[in-house]
């Protein structure tokens, strides 16, 4: 592989390479860093580089491979984490200028796992100010530049973890750890053609993440391919007895040893006319190619009437997560000068949603999941768009435009969910499809996400001009 090939090659790829002995630990991780002191400056990916520590870990990465140790499937590759998952000593900013010298004392369960995985960490990624936000802008932090139009406009990176989005996108990491509330690994993923997983609510530990709004956080992968996300989901997933939402039923493994095309599927179709907002005919373009894609390996294909209203799901996901985010920040959020307008504004809201007004909301919440599961019966995925546009420039921006109709629905169901690359629009930006399986069933749902990107190649294009 020449540079830039193994820059934007997968993690799958890279690990057969370090296997082989084609390049190692140190080569990968000094690649990448070579091109974070090249680019980021005008990428804005990072908030923190872990320079000096990445390479001491690559370095003990090649010595245990060099010893002949078994390693795990991930040992020596390199990836970022959004600046919420908190690492001993460390800055953790959660995208607030606010916390700039606010250090971390104890180590997330997501970075200690990627450690144990033998994984080095490049380092922290920017992101919304406290994780609320879609479009991916940080007003005090700076904003993330989608690399998908590097030499013209400086367009949305997609938010909230705008900077893991971007860092895989413009191969500045092979994959990056992301959270997602509302979309937030899933629209950053859309926005920079790259695969983006949700994962079920308690599939991977929350201990030491910033929270935001703890009924439906979750972390996160934003990937080249499925088969990536699923070695980093199997990597991450499992019982923590720190966090007690891992504890509930047991949940099947994923199993990354027999990723074959998915038996005889049934997918489900959202409608157009149930469609919580218009889509632009560049996405319903390649929402319908992605179906006829899936047609192609043998699913069948439906168009059901869901009966869920995606407006209303994402208003009451609304409800719950402004609430939470305001019990979180109550104490400081008042100051008006330190945070971002638009983020103060939606955590402000949840002053206003009383006790009664919240039980209710979670009551409707477990009732609507209850009818979700049982319709999805008939189903093994879902299908829908994951945004209504592509990526705007930032001038064009209008804040109080939800990007969220399709993807808030998944985390008030308490589900797992997949963005995947389904192609581009006519000036260039990519496009991506959502895939929303069944609660717990990762494995299922990557197999359908390594299917479609078996007939298809959306997710091996790369951005152009980034010199």
């Amino acid at each position: 592989m020449v540079i830039d090939d193994i820059a934007f090659a997968s993690l799958a790829e890279l690990a057969r390479g370090l296997r082989s002995r084609a390049y190692t630990s140190v080569h990968l991780v000094q690649l990448y860093l070579d091109r974070i002191a090249r680019l980021d400056e005008r990428a804005h990916a990072y908030v923190n580089v872990y320079r000096e520590s990445a390479l001491l870990a690559a370095q003990a990465a090649d010595a245990q491979r060099d010893s002949g140790t078994p390693l795990p499937a991930l040992h020596g590759l390199p990836i970022a984490v959004k600046d919420l998952c908190e690492i001993d000593q460390q800055i953790t900013t959660a995208g607030s200028r606010h916390w700039q010298g606010r250090r971390s004392t104890v180590t997330s369960a997501v970075v200690e796992r990627l450690q144990s995985a033998g994984m080095v960490l490049l380092g922290k990624t920017h992101m919304v100010e406290f994780a609320f936000g879609g479009w991916g802008t940080n007003v005090h932090m700076g904003t993330p530049r989608n690399p998908w139009d590097w030499l013209g406009k400086h367009r949305a990176p997609g938010g909230s973890s705008s900077g893991s989005g971007v860092a895989v996108a413009a191969g500045l990491a092979p994959a990056a750890i992301g959270s997602d509330t509302g979309g937030s690994v899933r629209i950053p993923a859309a926005f920079n053609g790259v695969t983006g997983l949700k994962t079920t609510n308690g599939r991977i530990s929350l201990y030491g993440v910033v929270p935001m709004s703890p009924t439906l956080d979750t972390i996160g992968v934003l990937t080249r391919t499925a088969e990536d996300a699923a070695l980093l989901a199997h990597a991450l997933a499992g019982f923590d007895a720190r966090d007690p939402r891992t504890h509930g039923p047991p949940c099947a493994p994923i199993d990354i040893a027999s990723f074959d095309t998915p038996r005889p599927a049934k997918i489900a179709v959202l409608r157009p006319d149930q469609y919580p907002t218009a889509v632009t005919d560049d996405i319903q373009k390649a929402t319908e190619e992605a179906i006829r894609a899936f047609q192609s390996l043998g699913a069948t294909v439906e168009y059901p009437s869901v009966p869920l209203d995606f407006s209303e799901l994402m208003r009451s996901s609304g409800t719950i997560i402004s609430a939470e985010a305001y019990r979180v920040h109550a104490a400081y959020i008042e100051d008006t000068d330190a945070f971002d307008p638009w983020v103060r504004k939606r955590i402000l809201a949840g002053r206003n949603v009383d006790a009664s007004t919240y039980s209710s909301a979670q009551a409707q919440r477990q009732e609507t999941m209850a009818a979700f599961d049982a319709w999805m019966r008939s189903y093994d995925v879902l299908l829908t768009p994951v945004l209504p546009f592509a990526a705007a420039p930032l001038d064009e921006i209008d804040e109080a435009i939800h990007l969220t109709p399709f993807t808030r629905p998944v985390n008030y169901l308490e589900t797992c969910a997949l963005s995947l690359p389904a192609g581009f629009t006519r000036d260039g930006m990519p496009i991506g499809v959502q895939l929303i399986g069944k609660r717990w069933q990762e494995a299922m749902l990557l197999q359908f996400g390594h299917a479609f990107q078996s007939v298809t190649d959306w997710h091996r294009r790369k951005p152009s001009d980034l010199h």
